[in-house]
């Protein structure tokens, strides 16, 4: 049997921005999430040196792909290689690079290269992959463009997090944040939830959440699940005042308790902040409403996970 066809694609964008910010921003790949759309959650497994094992699950039409690629990276040079180590299902095999050119004046070039096989090297696995790249290359290109160029704006990028003390266990503070379908039954923020696992782990929420002045927000998000010690999301759906949310619940056993964490990382939207907070509002009303309307919810689930968990240890 021949072996399947290696396909080669190369996606290009100009960048009124320095070429070491935008190798920066592609070789920081905790900050995916909140710059590239298809990404949903990456994280560095192993570092030696320049080279990086990394994990990503990112969506892919109406699915979530997770893979685990390599990663070398060359500061010198600009130029990050990557090669997937497991791929999943209709990709046989994918690599390629991010080089970045300076090009004078502040501004660069960057070119993102792949090259890839399908499984079993049918046409319909081959036009599947291809969609993918096309989509997700070009709807990277251009989130890496708009954040490079926007870096120096201020005060767009927010995070933070609360934590809370429970007399309890970590499996149990778990279970209710992953058991989130009952959310409608359970917490009182929240008007309606639909929660589908698509597959072990791999979440698909939406939701209707009430706000302090009675308004109703729906968002809709992905979320992984890695039992009993992190639930990491990314909203697909976020209110107007926010481009991008990212968030991650951690559970913590102690010794003498548990420790639930709620952390956020959310990129505002400044031009929707007249039309949501009124004519005379500012960047920094913007940064102190949504800290307060995302933190007021965390410590509402928190305290019901708490009561939850704390029922489970006093049975």
């Amino acid at each position: 049997m021949a072996a399947p066809r290696v396909h080669h694609t190369l996606h290009e964008t100009e960048v009124a921005a320095p070429a070491e910010l935008v190798y920066a921003l592609v070789a920081d790949v905790t900050a995916w999430p909140r710059i590239f759309p298809p990404t949903v959650h990456a994280e560095v497994a192993e570092r030696t040196g320049g080279q990086q094992r990394i994990l990503i699950w990112a969506t892919a039409g109406e699915t979530v792909k997770h893979w685990t690629s390599r990663r070398i990276l060359d500061p010198g040079a600009l130029r990050v290689e990557f090669r997937q180590e497991v791929s999943q299902h209709p990709v046989a095999s994918m690599g390629g690079a991010w080089e970045i050119t300076a090009t004078g004046d502040g501004t660069s070039r960057v070119v993102l290269a792949h090259d890839y096989t399908a499984v079993g090297g049918t046409p319909d696995n081959e036009a599947w992959i291809a969609a993918a790249v096309e989509r997700n290359s070009t709807a990277e290109l251009a989130a890496l463009k708009a954040n490079a160029e926007s870096e120096s704006a201020a005060g767009l990028v927010l995070s933070f997090q609360d934590e809370l003390a429970v007399h309890g266990q970590a499996k149990d503070l778990f279970d209710f944040v992953d058991q989130a379908g009952l959310w409608a039954e359970r917490l009182p923020h929240v008007d309606r939830v639909a929660l589908v696992e698509e597959a072990p782990g791999v979440q698909r929420l939406s939701m209707d959440t009430l706000t302090a002045d009675g308004a109703t927000h729906t968002t809709e998000s992905v979320r992984l699940c890695f039992p009993h010690e992190r639930i990491v999301y990314k909203q697909l759906k976020v209110p107007a005042l926010m481009k991008v949310h990212t968030g991650a619940w951690t559970f913590t056993d102690t010794g003498d308790g548990a420790v639930i964490t709620s952390a956020h990382t959310v990129v505002l939207n400044p031009d929707a902040v007249p039309r949501v907070l009124g004519a005379d509002a500012t960047l920094s009303d913007a940064r102190d409403f949504v800290r307060a309307a995302l933190g007021r919810n965390s410590t509402t689930t928190m305290r019901h996970a708490k009561d939850h968990a704390e029922g489970n240890a006093s049975t």
